[in-house]
């Protein structure tokens, strides 16, 4: 079993992904900015404060982790602008300052750079709306950041489909590299749910260390 710390536990995804990690007998330390606000129990969960933002609050998280997980997430275009890409910085120094013990890190980013079906990005679509540009170009920068990165640490990037919101966990759907995973409607698609399970799938079987991944119906 593996020893998981979660930045963002108390997010959207990041509580699905500390519940499926813990379902399947994992060791998780959700880092949240108020402890108190975490109301779940656990033998198997340990909750402390943190600052993604801060290396020195990453590497204290990070010490003797196996494998660190970034699903903070900035609300409007201009907190995504203030965290995610400088976020992507100080995770990077935080466990590059732990040397060869540091934790893999993955981070959950965006679908705004994925190739589309006509061979665009997803982000080239036509009448999105500018809020929605600068979210997709945050997550689009701290890829570019983890990809270009001279410190030599273990990192994934895992974007979801141009579609995910809480659903059903069925355990049924597939995964690409740079590409959109689209149904056979043209939709592409994941449940918050589904997408907790493909991550702690890369957990339990890394296949995309030093890439970036994507899942879809």
């Amino acid at each position: 079993m593996a020893r998981i710390a979660v930045f963002g536990a108390n997010g959207s995804i990041g509580h699905r992904v500390v519940s499926e990690a813990l379902d399947r007998g994992h060791t998780v330390t959700a880092v949240v900015r108020d402890p108190a606000k975490v109301s779940r129990e656990h033998e198997n969960l340990t909750v402390v404060s943190g600052d993604v933002l801060d290396p020195a609050d990453v590497s204290a998280v990070g010490q003797g982790q196996d494998v660190l997980v970034s699903a903070v997430g900035g609300g409007d275009a201009a907190g995504h602008r203030a965290l995610i890409e400088p976020s992507a910085e100080a995770l990077v120094a935080g466990l590059h300052a732990l040397g060869d013990g540091a934790p893999r890190l993955i981070m959950v980013g965006g679908a705004g750079s994925l190739r589309t079906p006509d061979g665009g990005q997803l982000w080239d679509t036509p009448g999105l709306p500018e809020p929605v540009l600068e979210i997709m170009r945050a997550h689009g920068d701290a890829l570019a950041y983890l990809r270009g990165a001279e410190q030599a640490i273990h990192w994934t990037s895992f974007s979801p489909a141009a579609t995910i919101e809480p659903g059903s966990r069925t355990g049924s759907f597939r995964t690409a590299l740079d590409d959109l995973v689209v149904d056979e409607k043209g939709e592409s698609r994941i449940s918050t749910e589904d997408y907790a399970v493909a991550l702690v799938d890369e957990i339990e079987n890394p296949r995309h260390v030093g890439e970036r991944f994507t899942v879809g119906y």
